[in-house]
């Protein structure tokens, strides 16, 4: 597992559809090491505060393998490191394979994989297809996002090394499938919540699809019993 690439941008103004819309989507490799702090890299920023960045979004990761897959289903040859707007480009760390929860040493700082990523119409600007949306989150090749436990600095070629797997061993794959497409599976609802590290947000969201079908986040044995 190799960190290829370090992609950074500040917010820019572009126009979509006849109106300005401000996005740091359009990240651009840089050299040398950088300085990853707990909300972000040097360098970088997002234009819409409550959508990206924050604590359990500091850090955006997507796989080069991915690149294979879409450039095959897309039929493109276009692409560049940060095609996807991702911070970090990797090698070796597909959505299959790493877990919620999961902690890695990288250069010198220590991370922790906190959720998928969840697309907006910026990627769509971005990949300069505005349908693209639905084909990305159907394939669960979503990436997914880090919180920073230790600050230090990272160099394309570093090495991701594994330092604690999450017990509950839920991939990224499987927590994005099961949110969105695995609608009556509520025992691993359940056991989705029980992840520490798993972001607010998706937790609460989980939460949510809980109480819609009648269960009790704190429960085990079904839905509740109607009175």
């Amino acid at each position: 597992m190799k960190l290829l690439s370090i992609n950074v941008s500040l917010p820019r103004d572009i126009t979509f559809r006849g109106r300005a819309v401000s996005t740091g989507i359009f990240k651009e490799p840089v050299a040398g090491r950088v300085l990853l702090k707990r909300l972000n890299l040097d360098g970088d920023g997002q234009a819409d505060l409550v959508a990206h960045g924050g604590v359990y979004k500091a850090v955006y990761v997507y796989s080069i393998e991915n690149y294979a897959y879409w450039k095959k289903k897309l039929n493109r040859d276009d692409f560049a490191y940060a095609q996807f707007g991702e911070n970090f480009t990797v090698d070796g760390m597909l959505e299959t394979d790493i877990h919620i929860g999961d902690v890695f040493r990288v250069g010198t700082t220590l991370v922790e994989v906190t959720q998928p990523r969840v697309p907006c119409y910026k990627l769509g600007i971005k990949m300069g297809m505005t349908q693209f949306l639905k084909p990305f989150l159907e394939s669960c090749r979503v990436g997914f996002y880090l919180r920073v436990l230790e600050e230090g600095e990272v160099g394309a070629g570093d090495e991701f090394t594994l330092v604690k797997s999450d017990p509950i061993q839920m991939s990224v794959h499987r927590i994005c499938h099961l949110y969105y497409f695995d609608r009556s599976n509520m025992e691993e609802r359940l056991q989705a919540i029980r992840i520490e590290a798993l972001s607010p947000g998706w937790r609460e969201g989980f939460e949510d699809q809980l109480a819609a079908a009648g269960y009790s986040a704190g429960r085990r044995d079904g839905p509740e019993d109607e009175m």
